[in-house]
């Protein structure tokens, strides 16, 4: 099955807008608090849902424990 963008429907548009968005400004503000780059974690988070907040959550946040 192919699936063309122009097929997409329009609320579909608006809803990928929203949380491409919100994850942004979610990544801008954390990363602001952290002291990480927040313009580099904004402009990736702009780009693709979910990876940049993942990535986020495990390169500076360090959601895993080493152990020493």
């Amino acid at each position: 099955m192919k699936t063309n963008i122009t097929t997409m429907p329009f609320y579909l548009w608006i809803l990928l807008a929203i949380i491409l968005l919100s994850q942004s400004i979610m990544l801008f503000r954390a990363a602001s608090k952290s002291g990480a780059n927040r313009w580099f974690w904004a402009i990736w988070g702009l780009m693709q849902f979910p990876c940049p907040a993942i990535f986020y959550l495990l390169i500076v946040r360090k959601v895993w424990k080493r152990e020493k």
